[in-house]
């Protein structure tokens, strides 16, 4: 079964060394997310970056960062992106976040059921 509809794909970026209440960061996210019942999140491991500070974060064997640049990518519908968004300002100290309008396309086994809104 295939099923479409139009969402939203937050992003935050921030780095891996980032905590909140003593755990990773972008772990304490996507288990916030979760506990709100959004739909989708997952974090993605960057091997170069910078960020505000200019400072380069590198995965190379011979500059080895401890604080490599992480992305956690949540989709779900706009207004429950919006609901999530404050819980996200009081555990992000640093960092920045992008929004903007996809369309989903998911794909289910099963039968054929009516797509939910």
């Amino acid at each position: 079964m295939k099923l479409q509809a139009e969402a939203q794909l937050l992003r935050i970026f921030i780095g891996e060394s980032d905590q909140y209440q003593g755990q990773p960061l972008y772990e304490a996210i996507v288990q916030r997310a979760r506990e709100e019942g959004l739909a989708g999140a997952t974090v993605l491991r960057g091997v170069l970056g910078y960020g505000a500070h200019c400072r380069i974060h590198t995965a190379k064997i011979l500059r080895l960062s401890e604080d490599l640049p992480m992305v956690v990518e949540i989709v779900d519908r706009e207004d429950r992106i919006g609901q999530f968004l404050p819980q996200l300002d009081q555990m992000i100290s640093e960092g920045f976040i992008t929004l903007e309008k996809v369309q989903v396309i998911a794909y289910r086994s099963g039968k054929e059921d009516s797509p939910q809104k």
